[in-house]
């Protein structure tokens, strides 16, 4: 009977021991699955390592698959900023200045970037590294008028900074494996110790660079005033002979008008010049001393002295009306 018991409790316990055996196979498999498959993200890249080695490069997300020894190592490849901190450079003509500059970089290739940098900081140390050196190149075969200029003939910094960014992402991409999509000055200022007496040097600069503007300027005035005054000149010389020309047609116009008259009716024309005549010497309270045979006094003594009669040898009617 104990024999019977104890099979039936073997019998018993065997089902619990398959369940246990089948859940310890499932995760021996998930355990190896999990060393076996990765999931690439779509902001990575990835590189499969055998003991420090690469040997997959991965650029595209999904699901990989790597032996169980094997290490999975993923870098960021979306954009990153670098602001790299100010540095003391010196122009062409020697003039100190602090420039810095940022850095827009990402990853280009990630064996390269692996075996070179591995993460962000050493990266970013490098192209601080690769930025000083190319920028302290470009301020150095620069004049100083080239970053800092009213004048834009002299000002050249966009395409200054355009070539530097050509140069670190040359130097970027094939050393390190970091492309530089783009360089931007941050800064350009003067070192605090040397600040006034350039600030002086510009300021003095800048009042030779106006003296020389107004100097320009009163010439160029000068030169405007003459011509216009020539100009004045000549309009007013044509207006004048246009006025003579005018005046003369009108005086030949009432020449031709009098005489017309004249010949029409000479008595009413002697008449007008005789009250024109009048009108211009006589004055109120003016005594007039006339000969008997004068127009006027014809014309004071009788007003109808022009109307028939004979006239004298001189177009004066020879005798006086009598009462």
């Amino acid at each position: 009977m104990v024999r019977s018991r104890d099979n039936a409790v073997v019998s018993d316990r065997w089902p619990y021991r398959r369940a246990l055996a089948a859940i310890a196979a499932l995760g021996l498999v998930a355990a190896v699955g999990s060393l076996c498959f990765f999931t690439v993200d779509s902001a990575d890249y990835a590189i499969v390592t055998d003991f420090g080695k690469p040997t997959q490069v991965i650029t595209a997300p999904g699901l990989g698959f790597k032996h169980p020894l094997q290490s999975v190592r993923t870098f960021d490849h979306r954009l990153f900023v670098y602001a790299a901190p100010p540095s003391e450079f010196l122009t062409l003509e020697k003039t100190p200045v602090v420039a810095s500059g940022t850095i827009l970089w990402r990853v280009a290739d990630p064996k390269r970037y692996f075996e070179t940098v591995v993460d962000r900081r050493s990266a970013e140390s490098r192209l601080g590294d690769i930025l000083s050196a190319e920028l302290g190149a470009a301020i150095g075969s620069n004049r100083l008028v080239a970053f800092v200029s009213m004048d834009a003939a002299a000002y050249r910094a966009d395409a200054i900074v355009a070539e530097i960014a050509r140069r670190c992402d040359a130097v970027a991409l094939r050393d390190y494996g970091i492309a530089v999509l783009d360089v931007q000055l941050r800064g350009f200022d003067f070192p605090k110790q040397n600040r006034l007496r350039l600030y002086a040097r510009m300021k003095s600069e800048r009042g030779r660079i106006s003296m020389l503007y107004r100097s320009e300027g009163e010439e160029e005035g000068l030169k405007v005033r003459a011509a216009a005054e020539e100009q004045k000149a000549r309009i007013l010389a044509r207006a004048i002979e246009f006025s003579q020309q005018r005046r003369g047609e009108g005086d030949g116009e009432a020449a031709r008008i009098y005489a017309n008259a004249l010949s029409r009716a000479p008595e009413f024309y002697a008449f007008l010049r005789t009250m024109e005549a009048s009108r211009n010497f006589a004055r109120k309270s003016t005594t007039m001393v006339l000969p008997a045979d004068s127009p006027l006094f014809g014309v004071l003594f009788d007003s109808n002295y022009f109307n028939g009669g004979a006239p004298g040898s001189d177009g004066i009617r020879g005798d006086l009306p009598r009462k």
